[in-house]
C-alpha cells in the first residue's frame, strides 16, 4: 500500500523553526516528485515546495522563497521541509504528495499528484 507520512509539525513561535517529515512507502520513492502543500480552512490548498529525488532541484513559492528549505533522504525515502523565520500566515495543515510523473515540471497542479499524506498542523503564534 502506497503511504506519506508527516511528522514534525506543532506550535511555533513568530521567527522560530519547524522541521517537518514526510516518510513514503509503498512505492519506488526514487521515481516520484515530492511536493509540500498547505491549507487553511475555507481557503484553496497551496503549493509551498517540490522536490526532484532524481536530480534534487527544488521549487519553492514566492511566499516561503529564501526562508524554507526542501530536501530529500533517497536511503529512507524521506523527504524534509525546514522552515525557519515563520510568520503567523503560515498556520496551516501541511501535506506532501508523490507525483509519478517524477519531476517538478507541473508542481503546483494538485491534481497531477498520485498519492497524499494526512496532513499535520502548524501552528505560528505571535
Amino acid at each position: 500500500e502506497e503511504k506519506l507520512v508527516e511528522s514534525g509539525g506543532g506550535l511555533a513561535q513568530v521567527g522560530g523553526s519547524l522541521r517537518l517529515s514526510c516518510a513514503a512507502s509503498g512505492f519506488t520513492f526514487d521515481d516520484y516528485a515530492i511536493g509540500w502543500f498547505r491549507q487553511v480552512p475555507g481557503k484553496e490548498r497551496e503549493a509551498v515546495a517540490c522536490i526532484s529525488p532524481g536530480d534534487g532541484t527544488t521549487y519553492y513559492a514566492e511566499s516561503v522563497k529564501g526562508r524554507f528549505t526542501m530536501s530529500s533522504d533517497n536511503a529512507k525515502n524521506t523527504v524534509s521541509l525546514q522552515m525557519n523565520s515563520l510568520k503567523p500566515v503560515d498556520t496551516a495543515v501541511y501535506s506532501c504528495a508523490a507525483d509519478a510523473v517524477g519531476s517538478c515540471w507541473y508542481w503546483t497542479t494538485l491534481v497531477n499528484y498520485d498519492y497524499w499524506g494526512q496532513g499535520i498542523q502548524v501552528t505560528v503564534s505571535s
